[in-house]
């Protein structure tokens, strides 16, 4: 299973909840793969792969199909283990920015879907953070996954930019990937004791939107997980923001398993 944690917006949360949900997943015994495509590389630097070597990063994987090698790597060999059991990164790199564009005009795009179905029978769950952008590398994820969920922070500007989103993802339905749908919306840094999140998310709902019902709060132990390089199973597992990131884990699993049926 590829899921693609996917907005267009920044400061959503996409890194922390990919890592964290990765985590999870790992901690429950499946065998998970965290992939890096921002190039701001937080999901990296939270699980401490930014010492892993450059030649084993994404930059790297996606440079070789641009220029010519005798050998070319399979993707295996740029999944890298961290220090939690059962979870692997491919690391992120700030140089995909300068392969971005030579990779567009040469039509790589489905070469990210290509290399992660070659890895379906070494992960279970395999998650992918993106930029903040519909570019290049953002639209491989979209064309290489399964499902997407979309985190947003519960703002009118999210709500907004949740519509054209939308129609953004179902073109790429009909146009690559048949497959992908969306399997939730995600409400995170939501704040209970405001009015104006629980308006926005109830308006969503109302219009038919898949908000998973489970709202994840703002608090400054996402910033302590951030600092300690810790996914919150590992730091604080009894906390109530990793209770609530637990509850959204669980809810996507059991909409995963029962379509599987």
């Amino acid at each position: 299973m590829i899921r693609v944690l996917f907005n267009k917006k920044g400061g959503v949360g996409k890194s922390s909840l990919a890592v964290n949900l990765a985590a999870m997943s790992a901690a429950s015994g499946l065998r998970t793969l965290v992939l890096d495509l921002d190039t701001q590389c937080n999901t990296s630097s939270y699980l401490s792969a930014l010492d892993i070597s450059d030649d084993d990063s994404i930059a790297a994987l996606f440079e070789q199909t641009i220029t010519f090698h005798l050998r070319k790597r399979p993707i295996i060999e740029y999944c890298q283990p961290t220090s939690y059991e059962n979870l692997f990164i491919i690391r992120g790199s700030e140089r995909i920015k300068e392969l971005e564009s030579e990779l567009d005009s040469r039509h790589k795009i489905y070469k990210l879907r290509d290399a992660l179905a070659t890895l379906r029978d070494d992960f279970d769950r395999i998650y992918i953070d993106t930029p903040p952008a519909l570019n290049f590398y953002s639209l491989s994820a979209l064309i290489a996954a399964d499902s997407c969920l979309i985190p947003i922070d519960c703002d009118d500007f999210a709500r907004q930019g949740l519509y054209s989103l939308q129609q953004q993802i179902q073109e790429i339905k009909e146009d690559h990937n048949e497959n992908l749908h969306v399997e939730g919306i995600i409400a995170n840094q939501y704040m209970a004791n405001a009015n104006l999140p629980g308006r926005i998310i109830q308006e969503l709902i109302d219009e038919g939107y898949p908000v998973i019902a489970d709202y994840i709060p703002q608090s400054v132990k996402m910033r302590e997980s951030h600092q300690q390089k810790s996914p919150l199973i590992h730091m604080a597992p009894k906390h109530k923001l990793t209770l609530a990131v637990a509850a959204c884990y669980d809810f996507i699993e059991e909409q995963a398993l029962a379509s599987a049926q």
